[in-house]
């Protein structure tokens, strides 16, 4: 079936659908990873967006099950070169075009991925459409100009759990988790490094949060921007001022733990998406090449450089990586330090949360 991919600049492309039929919007992004394809459909942190893989040929793997990073698929579509329709692999389920129909996604191939992500490194990221029921170039201009872009969009209650639950309760630290959008290969590495794990809501209060007696918090992962998360941001501050947690923020976690600590965020041109991305750690000259999915990033020049620390910068842009406080047992990262599809290069900062956790023990 036809379809089009329409940006709301004006830009048409035009190709065949695969997933499911019917309309979706979002902002078109592109990502570089050259593996990992449905670890990108399962993120949470594609809500609101259509996701473009810059690799030539998605599909051929298959789907299993085990690698699925969240409970369902959470981008609005997915645009990819060439589809493959008889993937090889012993560990494959089903086709990708059977998985983005069960979960009701929109997808498109045969397209110039190549131009498109040329133009959205030139003009940025923007609203788009896909369609398989409008080949109106002047109508579906019309209906993607009229819908929202992601800014001042609160994008963590859409996705973070209904209730919450238990990851597992054996571990010898106890973490509470905020869901703002968290991936399964997180509470993995949680749990491999000898936590037990509960996972609350992103509007859980301070109340319910110290009630489950933690021995440090993970600010996980997660869409959008992170300004208008306010209840999430009161929340930190608040866990902020008891200065004794130890906090670990990921991603959107580290968005919204910057803003707690008094600075401010700004959007991207056209975000960091990807598996191959350079990251400086400032305090050994190591290069990591890190796992990365977000559209905003912290001000570095708001940040209180008295009290906050840079830890990470990003080698491509020089935009903030990471950071810790001075005084309190609190650090964050803006890239993915559980990998999930890889690389590894940064899980050690698991073991520094689990260092902190430690040493709040040996003091009580």
């Amino acid at each position: 079936m036809k379809a089009i991919l329409a940006l709301e600049d004006g830009r048409i492309f035009e190709g065949t659908s695969f997933g499911s039929p019917g309309e979706y919007t979002g902002e078109v992004v592109f990502n570089t990873g050259m593996t990992g394809y449905q670890e990108v459909l399962t993120d949470p942190s594609y809500k609101g967006q259509i996701v473009t893989m810059t690799y030539p040929l998605i599909g051929n793997c298959g789907i299993n099950d085990e690698d699925a990073e969240s409970r369902s698929l959470w981008l609005e579509g997915f645009v990819v070169h060439e589809l493959c329709t008889t993937p090889s692999n012993w560990r494959s389920e089903k086709t990708l075009d059977a998985y983005l129909k069960e979960h009701n996604i929109i997808g498109i191939e045969g397209i110039d991925t190549r131009a498109l992500t040329r133009h959205i490194r030139e003009a940025g990221a923007m609203r788009s459409i896909i369609s398989t029921e409008d080949y109106d170039r002047d109508s579906l201009l019309s209906k993607v100009r009229s819908v929202p872009g992601l800014e001042g969009r609160d994008l963590a209650r859409a996705v973070t759990c209904g209730r919450p639950y238990d990851f597992t309760t054996k571990g010898k630290y106890r973490v509470v988790v905020m869901d703002f959008g968290v991936k399964y290969s997180i509470l993995r590495q949680l749990q491999e490094a000898g936590c037990s794990i509960r996972v609350v809501r992103a509007d859980a209060s301070v109340e319910e949060i110290m009630a489950l007696n933690p021995d440090g918090i993970l600010l996980s992962n997660g869409p959008g921007d992170p300004a208008p998360v306010t209840y999430a941001i009161d929340t930190i501050r608040t866990l902020l001022a008891m200065k004794t947690l130890p906090i670990f923020g990921i991603c959107l976690g580290h968005q919204l733990l910057g803003i707690a600590l008094g600075g401010t965020t700004y959007k991207l041109k056209f975000g960091h998406h990807g598996s191959n991305h350079p990251v400086k750690d400032l305090e050994t000259g190591k290069i990591h090449i890190t796992v990365q999915n977000h559209g905003f990033c912290v001000d570095v020049d708001s940040l209180d450089r008295d009290a906050v620390e840079i830890t990470h910068i990003n080698l491509n842009d020089q935009t903030l990586e990471g950071m810790r406080h001075k005084n309190l047992p609190v650090f964050s990262v803006q890239f993915h330090p559980e990998a999930g599809p890889g690389p590894h290069d940064a899980r050690y900062l698991f073991g520094h949360f689990i260092e902190l956790m430690e040493k709040r023990k040996n003091n009580q």
